[in-house]
Formats: structure tokens, sequence, C-alpha cells
């Protein structure tokens, strides 16, 4: 699969990101891509909110998906949906010990190795947000 260029705007958010932090965020942003294509979500978005790259599903097939830094952690990688939805208390359950959690609106990368399949289905689980109800 080809990954598209970020718009310009977001690709400078990417690079007003900590270094050290760069190449995590840019592999998470090619799994966001992955798994839309996977999952037949139509084409997405990608755009800033919030100043950070975010990734939004045409019409109503899922919520969005926020990249950026963890408020507690400065030095790891998050995953933000929407507070208002029950998809993080859906993560704890299934992956309490895979990832960290701020509220009920991040999920955290602990540092090393991104554990891929269970990081897809929270990105899937988001990306088809809507198609649940």
């Amino acid at each position: 699969m080809s990954i598209p260029a970020p718009p310009d705007a977001v690709a400078a958010a990417f690079e007003r990101l900590p270094h050290a932090l760069h190449a995590r965020l840019q592999s998470v942003r090619a799994l966001i891509f992955a798994v839309a294509q996977e999952a037949a979500v139509g084409p997405l978005t990608e755009t800033l909110k919030w100043g950070e790259p975010a990734y939004l599903t045409p019409g109503r097939t899922g919520t969005t998906l926020r990249m950026g830094v963890s408020r507690s952690a400065p030095d790891q990688v998050a995953l933000f949906v929407p507070c208002q939805t029950t998809l993080i208390d859906g993560f704890r359950d299934h992956f309490a010990d895979t990832f960290a959690y701020e509220g009920k609106r991040a999920l955290i990368l602990h540092p090393g190795p991104i554990p891929e399949a269970a990081l897809a289905q929270c990105i899937r689980a988001a990306l088809t947000y809507h198609r649940r109800g």
C-alpha cells in the first residue's frame, strides 16, 4: 500500500514534534492508513486538530483519531479520540497491560516495539465507530 504524502500543514506539525518520536509517529500514521484501507472506510482526510495530525473518515463511518505526544508522558506517543466515545474504555478492557491511558481521551504507547496487532484493532474500532451503533 502506498501511503500518501501528508498535507504541508500536517508535515510541518510532524516536524515540530520531538525528533525522537518522529519515526514512531510515522509508523503509527502508516498503520492508520493501512487499517483504513483494510476496513474499507473510504479515503481518510488528514488534517490538523488542535495543531496535531488528525484522521477523519468520510461521512460518519468513524470518529476522529488524533496523534501527538502524551501530556503526562511527553516522551511517549499518544493516540487521541473524542472523550464522548466509549473507545478508551473498550481499549482498557481488551488491552489493559498493552497500553497506558489518559482518562477517556488517550491511548499511550509504551516505549519499545509498537504492538501493531493490538494498535491496529484500536485504530479499526475508531475508524468504524459509527458503523457499530
